[in-house]
């Protein structure tokens, strides 16, 4: 497709796409800018859908006045447009230049206790939220409000936080008509409503509300509604989407905190009373800048607990003695039917494990170094969030901004260019071979890629820094998406070619997180999306013809076994064991099992004599008479009776 900026023609291609949203598209057209293309109403993605076609074609209606009109001078973190992208003729706006950011991710990523615990500490947390509430404050005082005021529409670049989606907006006479369920303030919604639904236009009050939502979930890895509710009358039934509405937040009794959360009680009192104010009792105002500044974190020297309070709050029960270090649960628990069997714990943190020809194999970091399961040193150095990890065999690789370096013990290293998606290095492995991707050409070998790279045989091709691809024993499963192009394949483990005709059901909106379980027959690839600001949530199970064999779809709010593992984060962390035409997940109350029964996806059973041993942000692996369980510092073999 064509635009023109400037009257100069840009041509667009799928290669150039770097983002996909629910209502534009986003390409990388050189000289550190972007531009946002606005999805027509003859958009693929809206083909048979008429009210995301009118939708579409009122927005472009609108962004012909307010895009001309938008407020100069805004503060330096606003992605704020450059240029009008226009038709040839010159007379309609088909989109807006921008600066292009580099290594960025979105907020989003900072309430996931997987990514956080690779290298992000509260304390930087905590500086990302002044910068933002400097640029909040900023853009008030120009007189725009931000409306829509979202965990994806802020991108951190190490300590600074920047606003995107700013067509969004609300200045002058251009409200903001979007919103986003999570972190709308309830005081400008249907009370009676089963879910947020704006009756009243976003304003500076609202805007410091959603700031408090992304604080706490950033901070506590829960949202202020999270938890499961179960009160002890039977009425009045409240749906999970509508507590905000009622204002049943994870203070109330009746709510139980969700295992993988942090505890509240390693917050101070005045932000402890603030989110109460804000969340239970509908105080509203700018967030005070002085919880902030004065929001110091420290670990605790006795039992480990990171606070941001003047007395460690595990420690102070016990008349301030310290607590001895431990690490939960004995060598041996038995629950029930359940036997619990520790195998590994580290003060440190587990980043990767896989089960490979029968052996549990995994990566940890501990005291500034990087190791393997039987202790070997891999290298030395700090957490990163970003660095991959996979293990073929002995032999351990590391991807990280464009390149894989592959590390076996009395070897030297060896480097290999990959293409990356977004900040994530393109590659995978499984004990036989490694797989990446360079040049748009889906590679794999089974030796040292940087002596072999220009030998390597080729699966297939596939789009460069577009393509997530995933590869189990057998086989492989990815998908690409650009502009209005989306393909999905799989392959053959050992073989060389790619069925590129999966027909994967389409979704809307914006695609969120991605990650797939692969069996030996089956490729279980879960998906999470935003359309018209709801999470969707969406399971796909693939055979290794690419013939769909299930398929299973949820809102949130939904009482579904989805919306129950998307509430930990557990869709973007891909901690199934899948096995045959099943899969096992952790959750808050035990390992749930998932059937494949015609062609649906149906949660058959509940292990609660599990419970005390997983939680949402577990991993399950398969083992030849259990399962294991891997947590953020230990490893335990459940033997289910």
């Amino acid at each position: 497709m064509d635009v023109y900026v400037n009257q100069k023609r840009v041509r667009l291609s799928p290669k150039q796409a770097i983002g996909k949203g629910g209502e534009a598209d986003v390409f990388d057209i050189g000289n550190q800018t972007a531009l946002k293309l606005f999805k027509s109403p003859s958009h693929p993605d809206y083909q048979g859908l008429s009210q995301e076609q009118q939708a579409a074609c009122d927005r472009l209606t609108l962004h012909q006045q307010k895009l001309r009109q938008f407020p100069a001078h805004l503060p330096t973190r606003v992605v704020a447009p450059i240029e009008l992208a226009m038709d040839k003729t010159g007379k309609t706006v088909l989109g807006y230049t921008m600066p292009l950011l580099q290594g960025t991710d979105l907020l989003l990523r900072y309430s996931d206790r997987s990514f956080r615990q690779a290298g992000i500490s509260q304390q930087t947390v905590v500086q990302i939220f002044q910068d933002l509430h400097d640029t909040v404050s900023k853009l008030h005082f120009a007189g725009v409000v931000i409306g829509d005021f979202n965990d994806l529409n802020v991108l951190v670049q190490e300590t600074a936080a920047y606003l995107i989606d700013a067509d969004s907006f609300q200045f002058g006479v251009f409200p903001c008509q979007v919103f986003t369920a999570r972190f709308v303030d309830p005081r400008l919604c249907d009370p009676q409503a089963t879910q947020p639904q704006l009756q009243r236009p976003h304003n500076v009050d609202s805007d410091w509300y959603a700031f408090a939502v992304l604080l706490m979930q950033c901070l506590l890895f829960v949202d202020p509604y999270g938890g499961v509710y179960k009160p002890k009358t039977a009425s009045p039934q409240v749906p999970h989407a509508a507590r905000s509405l009622h204002r049943i937040t994870v203070f109330h009794p009746e709510v139980r905190y969700p295992k993988p959360a942090i505890p509240y009680k390693v917050l101070p009192d005045e932000l402890l009373h603030y989110f109460h104010q804000v969340f239970e009792q509908d105080r509203r105002g700018e967030f005070p800048r002085s919880l902030l500044d004065n929001l110091c974190w420290t670990t605790c020297i006795h039992c480990g607990t990171e606070h941001a309070r003047p007395v460690c709050p595990d420690c102070m029960p016990a008349g301030g003695n310290a607590g001895t270090p431990g690490h939960g649960n004995p060598e041996m628990l038995v629950r029930g039917s359940v036997t619990a069997t520790r195998l590994f714990c580290t003060e440190g943190v587990i980043l990767y494990a896989t089960v490979q020809q029968g052996q549990l194999k995994w990566v940890y970091h501990d005291r500034g170094k990087f190791y393997r399961e039987d202790g070997s040193v891999v290298l030395q150095g700090v957490l990163n969030p970003h660095l991959r990890w996979r293990i073929q065999g002995k032999t351990t690789l590391l991807g990280y901004q464009g390149q894989v370096v592959s590390f076996q013990s009395g070897q030297p290293a060896e480097r290999l260019a990959v293409d990356s998606y977004g900040a994530i290095a393109a590659f995978d492995a499984n004990s036989s071979n490694r797989y990446w991707i360079h040049d748009g050409q889906l590679l794999k070998n089974t030796t040292a890629p940087a002596l072999l790279a220009s030998h390597s045989p080729s699966i297939g091709e596939v789009l460069p820094g577009q393509t997530r691809f995933w590869v189990g024993s057998h086989f492989g499963f990815g998908f690409y998406q650009a502009g209005e192009l989306k393909v999905a394949f799989v392959f053959d483990a050992e073989r060389p070619g790619l069925n590129d005709r999966v027909q994967l059901p389409r979704w809307q909106g914006q695609l969120i997180a991605a990650s797939c379980s692969l069996s030996s027959d089956y490729a279980w690839l879960f998906l999470t999306t935003q359309v018209q600001g709801q999470m969707h949530y969406c399971c796909v199970v693939i055979q290794a013809d690419g013939q769909i064999a299930a398929t299973a779809q949820a809102r949130a709010g939904e009482v579904h076994w989805l919306v129950m593992l998307a509430q930990g984060g557990a869709i973007s962390a891909a901690p199934y064991c899948a096995a045959g035409e099943f899969f096992l997940a952790a959750t808050d109350e035990g390992i749930i099992r998932v059937e494949i029964r015609n062609s649906q996806l149906v949660h058959t059973r509940t292990f609660s004599d599990t419970e005390p041993f997983v939680n949402l942000n577990c991993r399950l692996l398969p083992d030849t008479d259990g399962i294991y369980v891997i947590g953020h510092q230990a490893i335990q073999r459940l033997k289910l009776g």
